[in-house]
């Protein structure tokens, strides 16, 4: 998938920086990166309330992001949940990114990651 245009992607992250390595987990990430494509600004979003939410995490998550107005996802592993959701939005999900956010983003640009035709890993029923 080569993207043309500025694109505002939510990245999964373990941190708040772009330096900050790729969640695999949607859901239960602890930080999601906000990241434009054209200008290279990012934003931190603080994923706890999702993260520790006993069900529902993936719903949470697609909700936050899609309020910040992005418009791909970048992540390890995307529920179906959480992937029907974005999909709804008009969000594209992106999965199997790995890395720093700043690598993965750089994956994206050049076209070595593809979308996602569906959610990559079942639903989980609360931990």
């Amino acid at each position: 998938m080569r993207e043309e245009g500025a694109m505002k992607v939510a990245v999964s992250s373990t941190g708040s920086e772009l330096t900050s390595a790729v969640d695999p987990r949607f859901g239960r990430a602890p930080w999601f990166l906000f990241v434009d494509t054209e200008t290279g600004d990012s934003e931190a979003l603080d994923n706890g309330a999702s993260a520790g939410a006993g069900s529902g995490a993936g719903i949470g998550a697609a909700e936050a992001v899609i309020r910040r107005g992005a418009t791909h996802v970048l992540t390890g592993h995307c529920g179906p949940n959480a992937f029907r959701a974005l999909s709804a939005a008009g969000v594209t999900v992106v999965v199997g990114a790995s890395g720093t956010v700043g690598e993965a983003i750089e994956a994206l640009k050049s076209g070595e990651m593809e979308t996602a035709n569906g959610p990559d890993v079942a639903g989980h029923s609360g931990m």
